[in-house]
């Protein structure tokens, strides 16, 4: 299997992923569930290579799938400066335990 269900259909999945993607970029951390985290991992990893290629093109590619302006803007002018000479590996997942109501395993996602 190409990629992870999450028990959501398609535009529930792709509408998630793309605000947890958003969120990520804005704030920098989040806390999620392990299966969510590490599909969001890739998406955001793409995201910063497009930062890093600065052009026009990767610029609207980038503001087509996030859901802020702001955000785009953040990615291309300081984000992906950090990353210049970083050949992948933007995100760190961290295991932080079980949840408690229904024990679905937590990690908390990051920008290195």
């Amino acid at each position: 299997m190409a990629y992870r269900r999450l028990g959501r259909n398609t535009g529930q999945r792709r509408a998630l992923l793309r605000s947890m993607s958003t969120a990520l970029l804005k704030y920098g951390r989040i806390e999620t569930t392990e299966p969510k985290a590490k599909e969001l991992k890739s998406i955001v990893e793409k995201m910063i290579s497009l930062g890093k290629q600065g052009d026009l093109h990767a610029r609207r590619q980038a503001a087509a799938y996030l859901l802020e302006e702001t955000v785009v803007k953040e990615l291309f002018d300081n984000i992906s400066k950090k990353y210049v000479d970083r050949q992948g590996g933007y995100t760190r997942i961290m295991k932080v335990g079980n949840r408690r109501g229904d024990g679905a395993p937590m990690v908390i996602v990051e920008l290195v």
